[in-house]
């Protein structure tokens, strides 16, 4: 037996999203939402009177479920590598499902967006950066990782890595480069050596004719 149906409004942003992450905000119609939910496109406009009034519930809904996932990560009792790690996977199961992030691509197209999408997207993008370089702080602040720079400038490495990671990967129509550029950046988070000092290369010895 089916499970109870979404109501519609729900259903509308579920189709609109998956049509944002693959063909992104300007390659899509109401007629294309309507056909898919099953409605009029009367009724879809009862619900979102205009695309900007659906991008703007479309992109304040992705941020919630985003929040939510960064919340439910800070919440588990685990390392500060492992977090990031998990941080990571957030964009690596949305492009394995053959999408991209939704806000990234938005992103592309902001220049065409409404004010309050471009605001929208902007607040996206800030919240990720913040919550990174919150808890690369505090896995600095315990010992747990080491890196160059301040943890805010990370922050907006591992974000534009990520987002541009999965470009290519869309792109290319391989999703390995995404892979290999996850595993540089947390290669980049070093794990400090004995007594939280990073370790260090011992220098190259002199050869005898350089003495």
């Amino acid at each position: 037996m089916a499970g109870p149906r979404k109501p519609t409004a729900d259903h509308v942003l579920d189709i609109a999203e998956a049509l944002v992450q693959t063909r992104g905000f300007n390659a899509f119609s109401y007629a294309d939402i309507s056909h898919a939910v099953g409605i009029r496109k009367a009724s879809l406009h009862h619900h979102y009177p205009t695309k900007a009034d659906l991008g703007l519930a479309l992109v304040s809904r992705y941020r919630a479920v985003f929040l939510a996932a960064l919340e439910n990560i800070e919440a588990r009792d685990e390392a500060t590598p492992k977090r990031l790690e998990r941080y990571t996977e957030l964009y690596g199961s949305v492009l394995r499902k053959g999408r991209m992030c939704m806000c990234g691509m938005l992103a592309a197209d902001v220049a065409t967006l409404p004010a309050a999408m471009r605001k929208s997207i902007a607040g996206f993008f800030t919240e990720n950066e913040e919550w990174l370089a919150r808890v690369l702080a505090d896995g600095k602040r315990r010992g747990e990782i080491e890196f160059e720079g301040t943890p805010a400038s990370m922050a907006a490495f591992f974000v534009s890595s990520l987002e541009g990671a999965m470009l290519v990967a869309r792109g290319s129509g391989d999703p390995a480069p995404f892979g290999d550029v996850v595993r540089h950046l947390l290669a980049r988070i070093q794990t400090p050596g004995p007594r939280g000092q990073r370790r260090r290369k011992s220098p190259p010895r002199r050869s005898s004719n350089q003495r």
